[in-house]
């Protein structure tokens, strides 16, 4: 099990960065349970997490260069495969969004993009879209200490060399 201290930025998957503000121990009868709170750091909403819970959830450390490197490879030259259908499309993205997993909200981004050149997006998927931008961007930004508008830019470029744009800001 991973555990974190207070301070520590980590990834809240589907959410963002957060910083983790304090640990706290709760009573639920005669049991005790030990909580992270976590202060997301855009929208700044605070979300208290079990420590046994930690795990399931896919609480981790911010990624390290290596996989931002991965991730800008696979933005410029994976490939991406997507259902056809409607719902089984939207079902396998908001499993990856869930993961946590920064190389599966890449996945995502660059499949709705494709799709988006074929055709309009719903509205759920334009907003999936927006929330894996942004989840991208805000861990690039941390990951490799840079301003956002720098992350921003090192996806960009990424995304051009498989002929797509950064989608924009909702």
């Amino acid at each position: 099990m991973m555990t974190f201290m207070i301070g520590d930025k980590v990834v809240y998957p589907n959410q963002g960065v957060a910083t983790i503000e304090n640990i706290s121990v709760r009573s639920f009868g005669a049991n005790f349970e030990k909580f992270y709170l976590l202060r997301l750091i855009y929208g700044s909403m605070t979300v208290m997490v079990p420590f046994s819970n930690a795990g399931n959830i896919g609480l981790r450390k911010i990624t390290n260069n290596q996989d931002v490197c991965r991730v800008l490879s696979f933005l410029a030259a994976g490939r991406c495969c997507s259902s056809n259908d409607w719902k089984c499309r939207f079902k396998e993205n908001a499993d990856k969004m869930q993961s946590g997993s920064l190389i599966q909200v890449a996945e995502v981004l660059k499949s709705l993009l494709l799709l988006q050149a074929e055709k309009p997006l719903s509205f759920r998927e334009k907003k999936m879209l927006d929330r894996a931008r942004h989840l991208l961007v805000t861990e690039v930004t941390i990951a490799r200490r840079v301003p956002e508008s720098e992350a921003r830019t090192l996806l960009e470029k990424s995304l051009n060399k498989a002929g797509l744009a950064m989608p924009a800001v909702l």
